[in-house]
């Protein structure tokens, strides 16, 4: 793209000038470059056009273009050099380089920011550099192993792997990863303060935590597996992948980090010693005896915050301007876009094509491509249609048609799903068929597959998931309520997104993807906390406390590692805002809100409060809030605080008569 530099009209003498310009760059035979030949100036003279021919693109990840783009940027400065004009490279080679180099530094940044907030946090909460480094060594050694039985997979069943995977692997085994260290160090921490030793309590803490992490992992699992029904072969290949490097992390959670941990026993606490006592009066414990006393308003305001949030994505629009989007405005080709449009239609960088071609083996009569082009320019929408290209058998007419959006805008999609598409089909003369294509209409056709992928995917990962909850709690009630939440947390996600970058932001859309990657991490991984809650809630039941006092303790109890869980990942989604780019601050803001909603208001309130209300009823027909040894425990009182369990004799463990000595403060009750 060329202008003046002074912002006036091209003159004849600029013209000439462009017409050498374009000549010397094609002389140096940049790899890739076909030819360079000088456009049109357009209509009002602001801007003129030198056109790059570049061959097809057959391998997405090649980046040969990318580099002759890079090549002619710098070959371009020299030959402005005694001219009154300005000029850059835009288009879609131009956008996928400067992409290329903004993702790059976004990565690098999002990967230190995970790492620091992850330390960071981990200090603050438990005070130990030991227990801060854990996760990073643990998940560095896992995370090799992941990505070449992720290369052996796609060997063996013949997957292609995407190129993204890399990044979420990365997110995925830091977020997962983390989480099921919390849940067994918090469960390994509440053993000690009620007497175990370091061995014994960390036995006590797989048993009680590591089937909720399995049922947990397995929840993550079946959603990451139900991607495999996507028509859409990028999420095909990304589900298994993300399965994979889930159950990796399930095995290290059970084995290697309570083998780790066992090993350093309370030293893995160095140098605080807050772990030996349990601190009273915490925000959690007054949390659950609220919840205990008044579950009917803690669910009713919980669940109207939700849902109101959620009537924000009634206003949610895809977009699909990636490039646009997800790049600074400074980048290069962004700015010619821009300027681009100055002078000619949006859609003039990347057009739209139509192919009329004959469906018997005589070629085209010589007037027909001449009134389909004609046709063609009648549609409203379209900027100009160029003449058509025939094809040497003259059975084929190729159309280059300028649309009058951009070619990623909500417009230019209507226009070729509404109106161009279906003129050219309804159009073509007798004995002809036509068939559009082209970037707008590549867009056009994936939004039709993630609409299809919405109504099979979500769907089936849910019934899965439900299926895995009944099997966890033995019931065929908590699993549809449980759900219920999981639903209102994605749809409060969704909306408040929506509300956030479209109504108060002034954009265009969320990216068209934001629907499934919240799937991906928010009802994904935030159901790894209604698990952990719901586990929790079983359990105290199952201790003889009543629905009331079972859901007060379980939020004293489950609270500290719930809240933390929840602040450390969000804070590490919330690193993505720092990128710089509308397609990633949507990102980090959507998953950071999902995984804050999914603890704080979901597991933390919402969930213990639904399931007091319903009471027994919750755990049919698996009787799990039966006794274990069938006594008549003392239950506990309305602030959570623990009474006689078990066999309602003093201090045992589990109610299995084994001394377990003193809890934290609340007489002999057993470790939860």
């Amino acid at each position: 793209m060329f202008q003046r530099s002074d912002g006036a009209r091209i003159t004849a003498a600029d013209s000439a000038d462009v017409t050498r310009i374009a000549k010397d760059l094609a002389a140096k035979k940049v790899k890739e470059v076909q030819a360079i030949d000088p456009g049109e100036v357009s209509p009002n003279k602001l801007v003129q056009t030198a056109i790059v021919a570049m061959p097809k693109v057959t391998d997405p990840e090649d980046t040969s273009q990318q580099d002759a783009v890079e090549q002619l940027r710098k070959d371009l400065k020299p030959e402005l050099k005694g001219t009154d004009l300005k000029a850059g490279i835009t288009g879609s080679a131009a956008q996928a380089l400067d992409e290329s180099d903004a993702s790059e530094r976004a990565g690098i940044l999002v990967g230190v920011g995970t790492v620091v907030i992850i330390i960071v946090l981990l200090l603050v909460i438990f005070r130990s550099p030991i227990i801060a480094l854990l996760p990073v060594v643990l998940i560095g050694l896992i995370s090799p192993m992941a990505t070449g039985l992720i290369a052996s997979a796609n060997k063996a069943f013949d997957m292609k792997a995407d190129s993204s995977i890399q990044e979420l692997l990365t997110v995925v085994l830091f977020g997962v990863g983390t989480d099921y260290i919390l849940f067994l160090l918090f469960r390994y921490r509440e053993a000690l303060r009620a007497g175990e030793d370091p061995k014994g309590a960390m036995v006590h803490a797989v048993e009680r935590v590591g089937e909720a992490i399995t049922s947990a992992a397995g929840a993550v699992i079946v959603a990451f597996a139900a991607l495999t029904l996507s028509s859409l072969g990028m999420l095909r290949s990304m589900g298994p992948a993300l399965a994979i490097a889930v159950f990796l992390t399930l095995l290290a959670g059970l084995t290697l980090v309570p083998a780790v941990v066992s090993l350093l026993g309370t030293k893995v606490f160095w140098p605080s010693k807050s772990w030996q006592r349990e601190p009273h009066g915490t925000g959690f414990a007054k949390l659950g005896t609220s919840i205990a006393r008044k579950p009917a308003v803690w669910t009713v305001v919980s669940g109207l915050f939700m849902a109101a949030l959620a009537l924000g994505a009634l206003g949610y629009k895809a977009n699909f301007d990636l490039a646009g989007s997800s790049l600074p405005k400074d980048k290069e080709s962004i700015v010619w876009q821009d300027n681009l449009e100055k002078g000619f239609p949006a859609g003039s960088t990347d057009p739209t094509f139509v192919y009329l071609t004959s469906t018997g083996d005589r070629p085209l009569t010589a007037s027909q491509p001449t009134a389909f082009r004609e046709q063609l320019e009648s549609v409203k929408g379209v900027g100009e249609v160029a003449a058509p290209r025939v094809s040497k058998d003259g059975t084929t007419a190729a159309y280059s048609v300028v649309l009058s959006d951009p070619p990623a805008s909500e417009k230019a999609l209507a226009t070729v799903k509404d109106r161009l598409r279906p003129a050219a089909h309804d159009d073509a003369p007798g004995g002809t068929e036509a068939l559009v294509g082209g970037t707008t209409a590549v867009y056009v056709d994936i939004n039709k597959a993630v609409d299809r992928d919405y109504s099979v995917v979500f769907p089936v990962a849910a019934i899965a998931i439900m299926v895995i909850l009944g099997l966890l709690l033995r019931s065929l009630v908590a699993p549809w309520y449980l759900m219920l939440s999981v639903a209102l947390g994605f749809g409060a996600t969704l909306g408040a997104t929506s509300i956030l970058f479209q109504q108060i932001g002034s954009q265009p859309g969320l990216m068209f993807m934001l629907p499934v990657i919240m799937y991906l991490f928010v009802v994904a991984l935030g159901t790894d906390y209604n698990i952990l809650m719901v586990s929790r809630l079983r359990e105290e039941a199952r201790e003889g406390r009543d629905p009331h006092d079972a859901a007060g303790t379980a939020v004293r109890h489950s609270g500290p590692t719930i809240g933390s869980a929840g602040v450390i990942l969000a804070g590490t989604f919330a690193t993505l805002m720092l990128a710089g780019n509308s397609t990633l601050s949507q990102m980090g803001f959507s998953l950071s809100f999902g995984i804050v909603i999914a603890a704080f208001v979901m597991a933390l309130i919402f969930t213990p409060a639904l399931t007091a209300l319903i009471g027994h009823a919750a755990w049919w027909p698996g009787h799990g809030d039966e006794k274990r040894n069938g006594g008549s425990g003392g239950g506990s009182s309305s602030d959570g605080s623990a009474g006689g369990g078990g066999t309602g004799g003093g201090g045992t463990r589990d109610g299995a008569g084994e001394p377990a000595g003193p809890g934290p403060g609340v007489g002999a009750g057993p470790p939860r």
